[in-house]
């Protein structure tokens, strides 16, 4: 695992990506520090996710601190499940001038509203811990509902084990698996919205001002602090909202319509 503290120390002092006092990796020893393969450096690089290295003497690449804090940035973002296209756009959003220690305060802030990590499970595993025997429509129902994802191998899956309770309550429900797939889109469509302006609100009131104070350090600590605070709120606060419109909705969609006038 990367972090940020890992971009300060060792490495060679020469100019480097970023400054001249900064350390200078080879591609071996970046990959050594963020916990990666050197494959997996150069195949982030070949898919623009990691800026090119600056070339020195004999054709040997130079990384320096904000790769490094570049590289954490991804990796913390893979855990949440992020695909490598989400990921890539995602960075295409980030000002290009951020330093090392602003990738590693966008790292920060992205750990901190991290839902749980999702975990690796077999299938029996994740029947033990549903209490019954799972079909192949049950484990269907399941990735439909986003408990859990497929992968390759049939009987190894990406399980959300924070709703695994409520999948399984669901799986007897008599709901056709197309309803929960378009009640799905449905669901991830305005929360990606919501979560688009919440992001856009907590860049123009938050990161703004942390950028313009010059990256004073209390005003980084009072910025996390203020994340980690806000995302048990936010969450609550979207739980109710949909909670009471959703009662609403179904209340005057089965409203009973009142007896016609004699």
């Amino acid at each position: 695992m990367v972090h940020a503290s890992d971009a300060h120390d060792g490495g060679q002092r020469a100019g480097a990506p970023g400054g001249p006092a900064d350390p200078v990796y080879t591609v071996d020893e970046l990959a050594a520090r963020a916990g990666v393969t050197v494959r997996t450096v150069r195949f982030y690089g070949t898919r623009g996710l990691l800026p090119p290295p600056v070339i020195g003497p004999r054709r040997v690449g130079h990384y320096g601190p904000a790769h490094l804090s570049r590289l954490a940035l991804i990796e913390e973002l893979q855990r949440q499940g992020m695909t490598l296209a989400a990921i890539e756009r995602y960075l295409e959003q980030l000002p290009p001038d951020l330093s090392a220690q602003d990738l590693a305060v966008h790292r920060a802030l992205v750990a901190s509203w991290a839902p749980e990590s999702a975990e690796e499970t077999t299938r029996q595993e994740l029947e033990r811990r549903a209490g019954r025997p799972l079909a192949d429509r049950d484990v269907d129902r399941l990735a439909a509902m986003g408990v859990l994802d497929k992968g390759p191998d049939p009987d190894v899956f990406r399980l959300d084990g924070s709703l695994l309770r409520l999948g399984v309550e669901l799986l007897d429900v008599p709901i056709e698996h197309e309803t929960i797939l378009a009640s799905r889109t449905v669901l991830l469509e305005h929360a990606r919205s919501a979560a688009h302006e919440l992001a856009r609100l907590f860049q123009e009131q938050v990161w703004n001002p942390y950028r313009e104070s010059g990256e004073d350090p209390d005003h980084l600590s009072a910025m996390k602090s203020l994340s980690a605070h806000m995302q048990p709120m936010v969450v609550q606060a979207l739980v109710t909202a949909f909670q009471r419109s959703l009662s609403e909705e179904l209340r005057s969609a089965f409203r009973t319509p009142p007896p016609p006038a004699s």
